[in-house]
């Protein structure tokens, strides 16, 4: 019987088979209001003459019997077709029914034997074939179309025309004045429609196919308000009663719990429609989906809404309202502006809540678990959005993230410090928790990097524990190590100043043991490769206590070393030391008074716990002093001078310290023999120091500046150091520095007599003199464009000013003394020549300059600095004869002194010209050239690349994402030219190269990025040859899809073109891998 039914549909449902019904020349609409005439009779006069269509004709009379909605006076040909449809329909759906039930009954343990193990179970009656289930989705199709779109509201629901040109045939079709009434039509269609659901094979087929059709249906049916809002149009239709609503809103109901919820969350934000504005929907260009969103009813935006925040608020809701708008789990891409606008969903409170704090209890969970999928496909969505979320609920809400967020997340660090053994159990925290815990920080921390108060400050908390376990990692194999370090490198490079001191303090034992683990407690291995939390048994001998102690902080200050070395591009490490070396100097001070007042300090006049007290004092004193030797001297011993005292006024602060003190107690011991001999020598080193600075080819202004915090520390050791030498040595300094490079003194320190002078007498300093002639002094280091031309005069510059200085400590009076005092006229003149008015010149010049930066001249090499000055002025000039001349001298001393210049050359690039007298306005186009000067530079580095590159690709990708578009195109170019040398060092970059350059190309507005961005991928493939299925390997595939979206769907011609030569790139690599060269060879293998 079921055939047959099914066979009934096949034929009212088939094309037109008679040819006189499909002539061309007729009317579409005519054709097929025929055709649907046509095959109803046919129908009919089957169901009269056919014998094997008797039990269909049964069936279709039964339903019809109880169909009271049918009528047969109609003259409407499109609602005759429609009743034909849902008459057999419903006689399939009770078909099915019964049989369902008989195969249920039948089927029971108590009326039927077991089969055998090898049987397959039968199937159960309702299941349909391929070919039936075409048949009945035809005809559901024609009762949606026919007999429910056409009578829905406007805006309710998607209108046919935007789904199909044969919308628009339909809705002319359609004849809404003929009887019945156009809302009683669509009553009938929903009623059978819900009664075809009741069946599983029917429902599959009705709500994988037109449940949002269902869903506009039954909100109006049920919704729908009496009286029209404004702007729609008067109803002429029958209204429905109070029961007949409730009925409907309950179906809607029971509809929305049935249906998996994902699906019912994308068709309700299908049903409540674009924006207000009208024609906003059809200003779209992207997919018809998003052309066939209007602007809805504002009854049903109202309804949608609320049910939204229902499926939101419910268990499980942010998942389902995630996996919706993101696609999760289908494979489907999504941006990152997609799951921000799912992360500003799931933080607004929706007005249908009781309270805030309610929403955030139900939802703040929830969008802690999207943090923990392991399914790949979704688990990179949900973690963007996840943090997304987490991030804005901090920043907008932090009272409620505060307790359903950070608290819950660090909820297993927190209890290393608060763990009592109150259950005598072994295991305080375990390790699953851990490691979640751990790697939940490193994604809404380290990954999310937003350095707000909030987070810091809950972060601070657990730092402690976090360098524990990183201690504890890097005494076992773990697979914490990576995030622990990352997520401590990531505060101490966010958090302020004050705080990341005071937390390295902390850390390296200086300060109270404050969030600290207890001693009870100690990192164990896991199974798994992490770490659990245990109670360890306390030691009974002192002995190995004290050696577990002191071997404890001895790991932990090597732990802290490692991780201040890695901070190379941070001033934090010099700060630190710093700050330890002032308060040993402080100590130093405090010394000398805690010595009177031990002397003076009267014993028998205390008791006994005052001494006690007095005692424990003093040790204490002492043991802080010794921890803080100890950490200053595993610093000096561990760090490189390079990330101590990274800047030039780290050094000058070292300084400061070490010459405090030295300054402490000379008012109090004069004599000789009570000195030091360890702190006389440390103070010669330091003034040797501070001399090679003086005498170093490009001190700066701003380089005296900072020293002038050493005048009085110089003028006390000048006039109060018992030994004659540091007095000379001091004075000398000190007139170097105050007269900022103009003294030059003629007596070399090495004449000084070490007999000294008393305290309080100065050397002698008649036989000394300023150099301050009048035709000699030019501070600037070139003359202005406008000055004339005349001969260079002899300028007591800062090398020479100091060669008296450098002779006493470094022994080269004679080379230094030659070179400073003797001139090169030429040389000079080309300098003059640079800032000739007169362009040719200028050119000549700077080309010139150019040559003798490439041979290496030098003078050109002790003059770097003001050559460098000159070509990023005259980068700037407007004719190109100029500033192409600077660009080639640019590149060539990018060339010769890579590391120095190429890091002024990219804060150029970054943020515009650095010198004082840049233009402002033209910083755009100063950018652009210097981005030339940096093509350049990639190019020639040649076999640097890979150890020098690395800087340049990241400002390079920092400038993807300009405002200017020519910033960005000027920054790809650049990348490209770089990555074709970078060969396998390219491996660590390949996921943010091709993440930026997919983005680009599918994001990008400007054809001019885009072809950039393509052209990078044609330099990468090109650049690496036969190692490009090697480099790229995790990240070849996402590239050829982005140059296929290219070929197939972007607007510009040339971009077209860009794309296919890089296809064609990559299809002679993967010929010559997949078919590589035949070679006659052989090849011995020794056998082990």
């Amino acid at each position: 019987m079921t055939a047959a039914i099914l066979s009934a549909l096949k034929v009212l449902t088939q094309p037109l088979g008679d040819p006189s019904l499909r002539d061309v020349g007729a009317p579409q609409r005519e054709a097929l209001s025929a055709a649907l005439r046509s095959n109803r009779a046919t129908l009919l006069q089957r169901l009269q003459s056919d014998s094997s269509l008797q039990e269909a004709r049964a069936l279709r009379g039964g339903a019809m019997s109880e169909a009271d909605w049918f009528s047969t006076d109609t003259t409407d040909a499109t609602w005759s077709f429609v009743q034909e449809c849902l008459l057999l329909l419903l006689a399939l759906a009770r078909h099915l029914s019964v049989e369902l039930q008989r195969f249920q009954q039948s089927a029971a343990p108590s009326t039927c034997k077991r089969p055998p193990p090898e049987a397959a179970p039968p199937l159960p009656p309702d299941v349909l074939s391929f070919s039936q289930q075409k048949t009945v989705g035809a005809a559901l199709q024609f009762v949606v179309c026919l007999g429910l779109c056409p009578y829905l509201a406007p805006g309710v629901g998607v209108p046919l025309p935007h789904r199909s040109a044969f919308g628009h045939l339909v809705e002319k079709l359609v004849c809404g004045e003929a009887a019945p009434a156009a809302g009683r039509r669509l009553l009938t269609t929903v009623n059978v429609l819900l009664r075809l659901a009741e069946v599983a094979s029917l429902a599959t087929l009705v709500f994988t196919q037109h449940l949002g059709d269902l869903m506009a249906a039954l909100s109006q049916l049920g919704y729908r308000p009496h009286r029209a809002e404004r702007g729609e149009p008067e109803r002429k239709t029958q209204e429905l009663t109070s029961e007949e609503r409730q009925r409907y809103r309950e179906a809607l109901r029971s509809l929305l719990g049935k249906v998996y919820q994902p699906i019912i969350i994308k068709e309700l934000l299908i049903l409540q429609g674009g924006p207000k504005q009208p024609g906003a929907a059809g200003t779209s260009s992207g997919s018809s989906s998003r052309a066939a969103l209007r602007s809805a009813p504002a009854w049903l935006r109202r309804l949608c809404g609320q049910l939204l925040s229902e499926r939101l608020m419910q268990p499980n809701g942010v998942q389902a309202v995630v996996r919706a708008i993101l696609g999760g789990g289908a494979g489907d891409e999504s941006d990152w502006r997609k799951c921000d606008g799912v992360a500003k969903i799931l933080v607004t409170c929706p007005q249908q809540s009781t309270s805030e704090e309610s929403y955030y209890r139900q939802v703040c969970p929830q969008i802690l678990n999207l943090l923990h999928f392991a399914d790949k496909l979704t688990a990179q969505q949900f973690q963007r959005v996840a943090t997304r979320a987490f991030l804005s609920v901090v920043q907008e809400k932090p009272g409620f993230a505060q307790q359903y967020l950070l608290t819950p997340l660090l909820s297993p660090l927190l209890s290393c410090t608060t763990a009592s053994n109150k259950d005598h159990s072994q295991t305080a925290v375990e390790e699953s928790e851990l490691t979640r815990c751990i790697e939940d920080v490193y994604k809404i921390w380290v990954v999310g990097n937003s350095s707000s108060a909030p987070l810091l400050k809950s972060l601070e908390q657990v730092i402690p524990v976090i360098f524990k376990l990183l201690c504890f990692s890097l005494q076992n194999v773990s697979h914490l190590r990576a995030p622990c370090r990352e997520i401590l490198l990531w505060y101490l490079r966010h958090s302020e100043t004050p705080d990341a001191l005071s937390t390295l303090r902390r850390l390296s034992g200086l300060q109270g043991p404050e969030d600290s683990m207890t001693s009870e407690l100690s990192f164990t291995p896991g199974s798994d490769g992490g770490a659990r939390l245990t109670f360890r048994e306390s030691c009974s001998d002192e002995d190995d206590a004290l050696y577990e102690k002191l071997l404890g902080e001895q790991q932990s200050l090597q732990c802290l070393m490692q991780t201040l070395a890695e901070m190379k591009d941070c001033d934090l490490p010099g700060e630190f030391f710093h700050c330890l070396l002032q308060e040993l100097t402080s100590w130093t001070a405090a010394e000398d008074e805690n010595q009177e007042d031990e002397e003076h300090l009267d014993v028998s006049a205390m008791s006994l716990l005052e001494v006690e007290q007095q005692l424990l004092g003093r040790a204490t004193t002492r043991g802080q002093r010794l921890a803080l030797l100890q950490v200053l001297a595993v610093m000096v011993e561990s760090l490189d001078h390079t990330v101590l005292l990274k800047k030039h006024t780290q050094v000058v602060d070292f300084l400061s310290s070490l010459f405090q003190r030295a300054c402490v107690g000379l008012d109090q011991a004069p004599d000789l023999s009570r000195r030091n001999p360890v702190e006389s020598q440390m103070l010669s080193l330091g003034m040797t120091l501070v001399a090679a600075l003086l005498s170093g080819p490009q001190v700066r202004a701003e380089d005296y500046s900072s020293m002038c915090g050493l005048l009085p520390l110089l003028e006390t050791l000048s006039q109060m150091h018992p030994e004659g030498v540091v007095q000379q040595l001091a004075f000398n300094l000190r007139a170097v520095i105050a007269t900022q490079g103009a003294y030059r003194p003629e007596t070399s320190t090495a004449d000084a007599k070490p007999s000294g002078n008393p305290p309080g007498n100065p050397p002698d300093r008649t036989n000394q003199k300023l150099g301050t002639e009048s035709n000699g002094l030019q501070r600037s280091p070139h003359p202005s464009p406008g000055s004339p031309r005349n001969p260079p005069t002899r300028q007591p510059s800062s090398e020479g000013s100091a060669s008296g200085v450098c002779s006493h400590t470094a022994g080269r009076t004679n080379a230094t003394g030659e070179f400073c005092t003797t001139s090169n006229k030429a040389f000079s003149d080309w300098l003059l020549e640079a800032c000739d008015p007169d362009i040719p010149t200028r050119a000549a010049a700077l080309r010139s300059l150019t040559q003798m930066v490439q041979k290496r001249n030098p003078e050109a090499v002790q003059a770097q600095e003001k050559i460098l000055r000159l070509f990023q002025e005259n980068l700037e000039h407007e004719d190109s004869f100029v500033y192409l001349s600077a660009i080639q001298g640019l590149a060539a001393l990018a060339e010769s002194y890579p590391k120095r210049i190429l890091e002024r050359l990219l804060k150029d690039f970054q943020h515009g010209p650095s010198l004082p007298t840049s233009n402002k306005q033209r910083s755009l186009e100063t950018r652009l050239k210097v981005g030339e000067v940096l093509m350049r530079a990639s190019r020639a580095l040649g076999e640097l690349a890979p150890h020098l590159g690395r800087p340049l690709v990241g400002v390079f990708l920092q400038g993807t994402r300009d405002p200017d578009q020519s910033v960005r195109a000027s920054s790809l170019s650049n990348l490209g030219e770089l990555c074709q040398r970078l060969d396998h060092a390219l491996g660590a970059l390949a996921q943010e190269l091709s993440s930026c350059l997919t983005a680009l190309i599918k994001t990008e507005k400007e054809a001019e990025v885009r072809r950039a961005a393509v052209h990078v991928i044609t330099l990468l493939i090109r650049g690496l040859s036969d190692r490009t299925t090697q480099v790229l390997s995790d990240v070849l595939l996402d590239l050829y899809r982005a140059l296929k979206l290219v070929v197939v769907s972007d607007p510009d011609d040339v971009t077209v073109v860009h794309a296919q030569l890089a296809l064609e790139e990559l299809d002679d690599v993967m010929r010559s891998f997949i078919f590589p060269k035949q070679k006659l060879e052989k090849k011995i293998v020794v056998l082990p």
